[in-house]
C-alpha cells in the first residue's frame, strides 16, 4: 500500500525544497506520496498519513488514525506530550543529539557576556574609558573554574568540550547511567544534584523538560549555589522557577543568570528579569543554525530507509520519560 507522508515546515525547518522533498519520496518508495502542507492544512490531509515530519498537535493526532510515525523537527519534545500521543503505539524520533554543538556555543557566547562585563561596556559607548577600573573589577576569568552540567546528553557534552578547552574543571548529572567523557570523567546521578551545585562556579541546564525537571530550580536548588556562581539555561525555561530566580538574583544568592529561554515565553516585559544588570537573555534562539535544516532531513531520510527495512530508527524518544 502506498505510505502517505506529511511535511510540515515550521521554525526550525522552515522550508522544504524540491530536491528535498525528492531525496524523502525516494528513501520511502517511488510510489510513496508525499505532501507539503501548513500546520493549519495539516489535518485535511491527514486521515491516510502513516508518517508525518513537524509539529503534531492533539487536533493533528486525533486526525489521523493511520498515524505510524513522527520526526519531531525540534529536540525538546513536550509540545508532544499529551495523554493520547505520549500514550499510543506511534513512534516519536526528534533530532536529538544533533543541536548540542550550536546550543553550546550560544550558552558560552551569553556565559561571556556576564563574565566580561561586555553588555553594560558596550551600552557606556566612548563613556566606558571613564569606568575602566570599576569594569575590570566585575570581570571574571573562566580558566580554573568549575562548571557544573545538569543533563549529560548531546549538549551537556558540547558544553563540556568547550568548558574544557577554557581551562575550566567539569563535573556532571544526569538521569540516566550514561558513560563519562573526557571532560566528565564520572558522570554523577541525581542525589548529586545539591553538592554539585554548592561545588560548580558555572551551572549549565542542559536537560529536556520532563515532569521531573520542571521547577528543578527553586528557592532550595537556588540556596545550594554559590554566590559567586552563574547559572545558564538554553533548553528549557520551565526548569527554572521564575520567582525563584528573581529572588536569588535581587539577594545575591547567584551572581548572575544567561539564559536564552525563560519560564513565561515570550516573557512579559513587566518581568523582574529584564531589569537586572546581572542577567542576559536572548529571545529562546539558541537552537538556530545553518545546519540545523539539513541535519533534520538527513536523519529524516534515513530513519525512512530503515523504517521500511524494519530496523531501529535513530533519535527515538521514550514518550513515558519525555526524552
Amino acid at each position: 500500500m502506498t505510505m502517505k507522508i506529511l511535511l510540515i515546515p515550521g521554525l526550525t525547518l522552515p522550508h522544504i525544497s524540491a530536491d528535498d522533498v525528492a531525496r524523502i519520496r525516494a528513501a520511502a518508495g517511488d510510489d510513496a506520496d508525499v505532501i507539503v502542507t501548513t500546520q493549519a492544512e495539516a489535518p485535511t490531509h491527514a486521515a491516510q498519513a502513516e508518517v508525518i515530519l513537524g509539529g503534531v498537535p492533539r487536533a493533528l493526532f486525533l486526525a489521523a488514525p493511520r498515524l505510524r510515525w513522527v520526526h519531531a523537527t525540534s529536540s525538546g519534545v513536550d509540545p508532544f506530550m499529551y495523554p493520547e500521543f505520549r500514550d499510543s503505539d506511534v513512534i516519536l524520533t526528534s533530532e536529538k543529539g544533533l543541536v548540542g554543538e550550536h546550543l553550546a556555543d550560544h550558552a558560552f557566547g551569553l556565559l561571556l557576556l556576564l563574565t566580561r562585563q561586555l553588555p553594560r561596556t558596550l551600552r557606556m559607548g566612548p563613556d566606558a574609558w571613564q569606568h575602566r577600573p570599576a569594569l575590570r573589577r566585575q570581570m571574571v576569568e573562566l580558566s580554573g573554574l568549575t562548571m557544573g552540567i545538569i543533563g549529560f546528553g548531546g549538549t551537556g557534552r558540547a558544553m563540556a568540550r568547550r568548558a574544557h578547552a577554557f581551562g575550566m574543571h567539569c563535573q556532571a548529572i544526569d538521569r540516566d547511567a550514561v558513560p563519562p567523557s573526557p571532560e566528565v570523567a564520572e558522570v554523577q546521578r541525581p542525589a548529586f544534584f545539591p553538592t554539585l551545585l554548592a561545588t560548580s562556579d558555572v551551572v549549565a541546564i542542559c536537560c529536556p523538560l520532563t515532569p521531573e525537571t520542571r521547577g528543578l530550580f527553586d528557592d532550595a536548588a537556588f540556596a545550594h549555589m554559590k554566590p559567586s556562581a552563574f547559572l545558564v539555561n538554553v533548553t528549557r525555561g520551565e526548569v527554572i522557577v521564575e520567582d525563584a530566580i528573581v529572588r536569588a538574583l535581587q539577594a545575591k544568592q547567584i551572581r548572575g543568570a544567561a539564559l536564552d529561554v525563560a519560564p513565561r515565553e515570550p516573557l512579559p516585559p513587566d518581568s523582574a528579569l529584564w531589569d537586572m544588570d546581572n542577567v542576559v537573555m536572548t529571545p529562546h534562539t539558541a537552537g538556530a543554525s545553518q545546519y540545523r535544516a539539513a541535519r533534520n532531513i538527513e536523519r529524516f531520510v534515513r530513519n525512512l530507509e530503515h523504517l521500511r527495512q524494519n530496523e531501529p530508527l535513530e533519535g527515538v524518544i521514550d514518550k513515558q520519560l519525555g526524552y
